[in-house]
């Protein structure tokens, strides 16, 4: 799948998350208390996932450009 960055953050939130979910590849993982964080990439760029583990829904995304994507 090929999205850039901009494309992606100017989709509604919910089509970001199905995208995200469905479609990213997941680089790392972490729970803190009630929290679990879940890193993807998409494209050239990674978005963080923040998941309410108590009541299983999406708190919240962080769009991260990735860094290499400009380098030769």
């Amino acid at each position: 799948m090929n999205i850039s960055l901009y494309d992606f953050k100017n989709l509604p939130n919910q089509t970001q998350s199905e995208l995200v979910i469905n479609q990213g590849r997941i680089m790392n993982e972490r729970v803190l208390n009630t929290v679990k964080y879940v890193l993807y990439e998409i494209s050239c760029f990674s978005v963080e996932v923040i998941y309410n583990i108590e009541n299983g829904k999406i708190e919240g995304m962080n769009v991260f450009q990735n860094k290499g994507a400009y380098s030769n």
